[in-house]
């Protein structure tokens, strides 16, 4: 392993292992190996050489982007279109696509944010970031917030039908089986494929982070610096994979499961998201909680919509599938954790509007705000090989629901929507990246999204990885510990390498 300098950060301590147990082919190669790469140095940090972006400025029309809680008036955005190549398998000429980037901050050297395909677009996380870090960030550098390939304003994919989305998250808690699920999968599906053609197979991770090395290129830098939150983190993982020599100082928040069982992965997921409800169950009454118990709260809400429609003020139906899709996206974040338990309150005496505004970003759709479930969809279902059979699916649906009474068909539907979508034909290499600088992988004991157990196995098959854990509970780190915060700061901007497993308190 990478040899690291230990730095001393203000609230973490060097503790034991989280990881998980090892598995067959899996974990970080031996030190004495044949196979073991010379280790890199961090990279220093050096300023872009002639960049060719031409930035515009976008302030207001950003802020109107953000909406509410926007960020201070002393944070400016630019914005700029990047031409980059959509290289689809099958596509003429391979073809150009355009990326959007948000610049804000005032430091010279650009780092570069990947947030999840299924959360906010990387230009606003990148903003809302900057909100949250250190001075010393916006100092040393601008964020350059990525709508990456198929979402955001980056041609975004808006081929499945309002109706469908709704279907797609209608996966009821109860349900033994998910044919209404798969029936809506196979519609959307059949949509996409007629609507994206060639590009169908053009959205994945591992050609967003071919998007990033010409992003890099265009700033004029001699190596990536870039922060990932999420299968965001994936890109950059893979981009090191792609792109060795040219990776920079490069931190992952939330790093996801590299295991290619999938039926596997979704049911960590499960887990996980059973693990925060009790986790804002017990936050919650740490304040005075308006719900009661937590697991009783969502389930009676669940009981409710299934025994009678309701619907929201704007006429939307809301589903028992819904209501924990909402659910589940609050428990992802957690500063809208106070919020949460108020839309649950009012869900119990049949106001629906406050929880379905969770759900509200993957069930509307507008050229102003595109529904993130269309690139949603493309981009896992272009990522992962498992495909289940009508057959396997009602047994895991069966099994995950049993086991996790709140989340098992959620994950499991997941499985469901790329059912119908075609599998990637293209071999890729195996992950690692070992001629890659040392990589700051922060996991997150209690995380819905991005489970801390699999961020230890993908970080297990990276030899330069330096992993970094926060014991509390959300999705990321970055923004909700200022221990892995000070971390990141020493490692980005001081060139300062953690002890690898240092844990940070919650």
């Amino acid at each position: 392993m990478t040899t690291v300098v230990a730095a001393v950060v203000a609230g973490c301590t060097a503790g034991p292992s989280v990881r998980p147990a090892v598995i067959d082919n899996d974990g970080k190669p031996d030190p004495g190996s044949s196979a073991s790469a010379q280790p890199v140095p961090l990279p220093p940090l050096t300023e872009p050489r002639s960049p060719s972006i031409k930035w515009d400025d976008c302030d207001e029309a950003t802020r109107q982007r953000l909406g509410q809680p926007s960020v201070p008036d002393t944070l400016k955005f630019a914005c700029a279109r990047v031409p980059t190549t959509l290289d689809a398998p099958d596509l003429p000429g391979r073809g150009l696509s355009r990326l959007s980037v948000v610049k804000t901050g005032g430091g010279p050297i650009p780092l570069v944010v990947v947030n999840d395909v299924d959360g906010e677009p990387g230009s606003l996380y990148a903003a809302r970031l900057a909100a949250t870090l250190p001075p010393e960030f916006l100092q040393k550098f601008s964020l350059i917030g990525v709508d990456r390939r198929g979402t955001g304003t980056s041609a975004p994919v808006q081929c499945v039908p309002a109706e469908i989305r709704t279907d797609l998250l209608g996966g009821d808690p109860a349900a033994g089986d998910l044919e209404s699920v798969v029936d809506a999968a196979r519609k959307a599906g059949q949509q996409c494929a007629i609507e994206l053609d060639d590009s169908q197979v053009a959205m994945d991770s591992w050609r967003a982070a071919g998007d990033l090395e010409e992003l890099r290129q265009q700033l004029g830098l001699d190596k990536l610096h870039a922060l990932g939150r999420g299968d965001g983190s994936k890109v950059l993982a893979e981009y090191a994979v792609r792109f060795p020599a040219q990776a920079g100082r490069m931190m992952l928040d939330g790093l996801p499961d590299p295991a290619p069982d999938g039926t596997a992965v979704q049911e960590a997921v499960a887990a996980s998201a059973q693990a925060t409800l009790d986790a804002f169950g017990a936050d919650c009454i740490a304040r005075g909680c308006p719900i009661g118990d937590a697991r009783s709260a969502v389930t009676a809400v669940a009981d409710r919509l299934r025994s009678a429609s309701v619907t929201t003020t704007d006429g939307a139906e809301i589903t028992p599938g819904i209501a924990l899709y909402a659910v589940y996206s609050g428990l992802a974040q957690r500063s809208r954790w106070v919020e949460l338990a108020e839309a649950l309150k009012s869900a119990q005496t049949g106001d629906v509007t406050p929880l379905a505004a969770f759900a509200e970003p993957v069930l509307k759709d507008s050229r102003a705000r595109p529904s993130r479930l269309d690139g949603t969809l493309a981009t896992k279902c272009n990522d992962s090989a498992t495909r289940l059979s009508a057959e396997e699916l009602t047994r895991v649906t069966t099994t995950l629901r049993e086991k996790y009474p709140q989340f098992g068909v959620l994950a499991a539907q997941q499985l469901a929507w790329c059912s119908p979508w075609p599998v990637r034909r293209e071999p890729l290499p195996p992950a690692g990246a070992p001629g890659a600088p040392p990589i700051l992988v922060a996991g997150t004991a209690t995380d819905p999204v991005t489970p801390e157990q699999g961020t230890s196995r993908a970080a297990d098959q990276m030899p330069s990885a330096v992993t970094i854990t926060w014991q509390g509970a959300g999705h990321g780190a970055l923004s909700l510990s200022p221990c892995v915060a000070d971390a990141t700061r020493a490692f980005l901007i001081d060139g300062k390498v953690p002890v690898d497993g240092t844990l940070c308190p919650a």
